[in-house]
């Protein structure tokens, strides 16, 4: 049944990702694409929606997938494909975290959990870059890397929002502004230019 299968394949994504919402984006890519639920360029597409609504980018994502599956089943099958989707991808950060707060404070100075801090933090950091990587190709590359693909408009405005974005990050503006001036920026462009979807 779709309900168990959106519950177990979230759970596994919250259980083997450490490093938080961005570094489960390639384990949730994935898992959605190998099982035929979303494709590539649907998940770009709400990872945009992801970063512009309130709440953690994994917890979203799975709430989003779960409804899209379970909707062939009415509003109920919506709301049901959300909650097993999100409940599976908490309830290893959930189960985790208490254990860690139980035992964290007897083990911070043991050698191997010390170890093992030093190794995930790398590692996360891979998983991230992994993502950016792969989104970005995706936005600016869709199809494949072509001589077309430079001549065209929606390259160079998709290239200047990111190196406007990257510039107001650096300079610290907060992240709440930067948001809503990509969305802003990219809807006045997509207007005034009629830039295909």
């Amino acid at each position: 049944m779709i309900f168990l299968q959106l519950f177990l394949t979230f759970f596994k994504i919250g259980a083997f990702t450490f490093g938080g919402g961005y570094a489960m984006l390639p384990l949730i890519q994935a898992e959605v694409i190998n099982n035929g639920w979303l494709t590539n360029e649907e998940i770009i597409n709400f990872i945009a929606v992801s970063e512009s609504t309130p709440g953690p980018f994994a917890i979203n994502m799975a709430t989003y997938v779960g409804s899209e599956l379970g909707g062939s089943f009415g509003w109920w099958g919506s709301l049901c494909g959300a909650a097993c989707a999100t409940l599976g991808v908490v309830l290893p950060s959930f189960i985790i975290i208490l254990i860690v707060a139980k035992c964290f404070e007897a083990f911070k100075k043991n050698r191997i959990v010390a170890g093992c801090m030093s190794g995930l933090k790398p590692a996360a950091i891979g998983l991230i870059a992994a993502a950016v990587v792969s989104i970005g190709k995706t936005v600016l590359f869709p199809s494949a890397v072509t001589a077309a693909v430079f001549a065209s408009l929606p390259f160079w405005f998709s290239v200047g929002i990111v190196v406007v974005m990257a510039v107001l990050a650096f300079k610290k503006v907060h992240p709440i502004l930067i948001i809503c001036s990509s969305a802003i920026l990219g809807i006045a462009l997509g207007y005034l230019f009629q830039l295909p979807i």
